[in-house]
């Protein structure tokens, strides 16, 4: 869900200006689980910039306070969340932990990493949703280690029907800065792409696994 649709519009202005957003209908990339698709998000290229971190950290920060109030704990998803999970996590003075994917096979074989203990509030803070899988996975990691789960704020989200039924069925609360309607609107209404190839941004979003370019 968006909060603030100015923030939206924003967030989703600054992720192409930076090019942590990419668009190429007629090059489409093909990503790790083999679909193809017009779009390439890696929003930590955010971390690379400084004004621009600092204004999602702020953004995040405050979504996370006006939701949620202070949670006793911030938690991002690893690897894509860390770093601006820490931000946020400073930006509001409160203790940081990260969730792996899955636990380590050495070591002390964590898969929470930092101070988590039982019955403690905790945000998600996630970079990016497409199906929700990875992040549901942190989520039912971190309720294991006995976490209050509140909910999760992301950067940005694809919109996906099977990740919107994939929160609502493990009854996650999702809030994103900025949505790829959002940016899908931006850039036609810029010129960043062309009618006909914000018809093929749509028509993608609806079937991405069986999309063909």
């Amino acid at each position: 869900m968006i909060l603030n649709k100015d923030t939206a519009k924003k967030t989703a202005e600054l992720l192409l200006q930076i090019n942590a957003i990419k668009l190429e209908p007629e090059n489409p990339f093909t990503w790790a689980s083999g679909w193809k698709s017009p779009i390439y998000c890696d929003n930590r290229i955010i971390l690379s910039y400084p004004i621009i971190r600092t204004y999602v950290r702020e953004q995040i920060g405050k979504q996370v306070e006006l939701l949620y109030g202070k949670p006793d704990v911030i938690a991002g998803v690893a690897t894509g969340a860390i770093g601006i999970g820490m931000l946020v996590a400073e930006y509001l003075g409160l203790p940081f932990i990260y969730v792996r994917p899955e636990a380590k096979s050495h070591g002390r074989q964590n898969q929470i990493e930092g101070v988590l203990e039982k019955n403690q509030s905790v945000v998600v803070i996630e970079d990016l949703i497409s199906t929700g899988k990875s992040s549901l996975n942190a989520v039912e990691a971190l309720k294991a280690g006995g976490a209050n789960i509140k909910g999760m704020v992301a950067i940005f989200t694809y919109g996906f029907h099977i990740a919107e039924e994939n929160f609502k069925n493990e009854n996650i609360d999702l809030h994103t800065l900025s949505d790829y309607q959002h940016l899908a609107n931006l850039a036609s209404e810029t010129g960043y792409i062309r009618e006909e190839q914000l018809q093929t941004l749509m028509e993608w979003r609806e079937n991405p696994s069986t999309w063909k370019p």
